[in-house]
């Protein structure tokens, strides 16, 4: 029969304070962790010591608020000549930027069938002239002849001659009558065909409506003129280029600000630098819609009168739609810029302290998160201050309300020097 062996003591390995290895590697984990935490902290806020924040001061001046807008340069006043006849270019008496006056020749067709056809009228004018006479003398004829017939039916008492005989007479004298009033009739005819030929002719030269410029010439001579139902534009005359206007096309989003006598002013690539003027002479109520945005032509009104301006020019225009005058301003970056730490964690405590609060205390006043407001610098502060914007010209917004004074200091952005 085997021995049995002896039953080893089960030994605890304690350490000398009594705990267990287990719990004194999850006491020094804790420990580590918790002293990551901390230098975590002291290095992020070392790191947010060094944010600076850039500031403009608010003050007191005049704003200017704009719209901006593009257009072309036209005329006040732009013709087209064309020509209502068909025919050949004889002669062109005026070229590209001419001057012309009112009734001036600019070109002249080649009259010949023209002056034909007025030949022809006045021949055919003659001839109807000439058969208003013969009528006239067969009337009298057929008058002369019925009153015989009349006084011998009187002196016969009524034997001769027959009722046949006197009825003849009588439809005699009427289509006398209607002979010379149809000739009449032809004589007017022919007269206002003649009329028509010559007012053709005068046609023939083609004159100026207006005083002005030439500004195209699209006629040369020898070229053939098809007038048909749309007559050729041959000449394009301006009344007068020292008065442009402006034709702009103002956004649906603007145009409730631009009324009719508000000042402008615009530039155009073929002056850079130079700065015209011009004042607002209509807003008109029919929309223009291009690729999806509607806007409406604004018409400014242009002096021109050392003639730098020509029509077909691309403009850029601000019509200065108000004007306020000692205002309290801020920069408008003012206005969008928040700090940091006040987006990450409005709340404050902890959570601003883990994420990264900045050294500058932040002062909210309890406003609402979306109420327009800006920053005031006071010191290593930072206070929120609610505002009221009003007009803006871009850089600068008028502010009501508030506790700002000109030359209060104001953040508009955050920035942390390198190195």
């Amino acid at each position: 029969m085997r021995e049995r062996a002896p039953t080893a003591d089960l030994v605890l390995d304690l350490a000398e304070d009594g705990v267990l290895p287990s719990r004194r590697r999850l006491l020094f984990g804790l420990l580590g962790a918790c002293a990551a935490i901390l230098v975590a902290i002291a290095l992020h806020l070392a790191l947010a010591s060094r944010v600076q924040y850039r500031t403009q001061p608010a003050r007191v001046g005049d704003l200017v608020a704009t719209v901006t807008a593009t257009g072309t340069l036209q005329p006040t006043e732009q013709v087209d000549i064309g020509s209502e006849l068909s025919g050949t270019i004889r002669k062109v008496e005026v070229g590209y930027n001419d001057d012309v006056q009112a009734g001036q020749v600019l070109a002249r067709l080649d009259p010949t069938r023209l002056e034909a056809q007025v030949l022809q009228s006045e021949a055919a004018l003659e001839a109807s002239q000439a058969a208003v006479e013969e009528a006239r003398a067969n009337l009298a004829e057929a008058e002369s002849q019925l009153e015989r017939l009349r006084h011998v039916h009187d002196m016969s008492a009524g034997k001769v001659p027959s009722a046949q005989e006197l009825a003849s007479g009588q439809a005699s004298a009427a289509r006398a009558r209607g002979a010379l009033r149809s000739a009449e009739a032809l004589v007017v005819q022919a007269r206002a065909t003649l009329d028509a030929q010559r007012t053709d002719l005068s046609k023939a030269v083609i004159k100026s409506p207006i005083d002005g410029v030439v500004l195209t010439a699209a006629v040369r001579p020898g070229q053939t003129v098809a007038a048909s139902l749309q007559a050729p534009v041959l000449f394009t005359l301006a009344r007068d280029l020292k008065q442009l206007e402006l034709d702009l096309s103002v956004d649906e989003a603007d145009v409730g600000q631009v009324q009719e006598g508000q000042p402008a002013r615009f530039t155009v690539d073929a002056w850079p630098g130079r700065t015209f003027t011009g004042h607002v002479r209509q807003v008109r109520f029919g929309a223009r819609t291009i690729a999806g945005v509607v806007t409406y032509e604004t018409i400014l009104a242009v002096d021109n009168p050392d003639l730098l301006l020509r029509p077909g020019m691309t403009a850029t225009a601000e019509i200065e739609v108000r004007r306020d005058a000692d205002v309290l301003l801020v920069p408008s970056a003012a206005l969008r810029f928040d700090p940091a730490g006040a987006r990450a964690h409005p709340a404050g405590g902890i959570g601003a302290l883990l994420g990264g609060k900045h050294p500058f205390d932040y002062s909210r006043g309890g406003s609402p998160e979306d109420a327009p407001h800006l920053w005031v610098v006071r010191g290593r502060s930072l206070k929120r201050s609610d505002v009221e914007p009003l007009a803006s010209d871009g850089a600068w917004t008028e502010i009501a309300g508030g506790a700002l004074e000109p030359g209060t200091a104001v953040a508009v952005d955050e920035w942390a020097p390198v190195g």
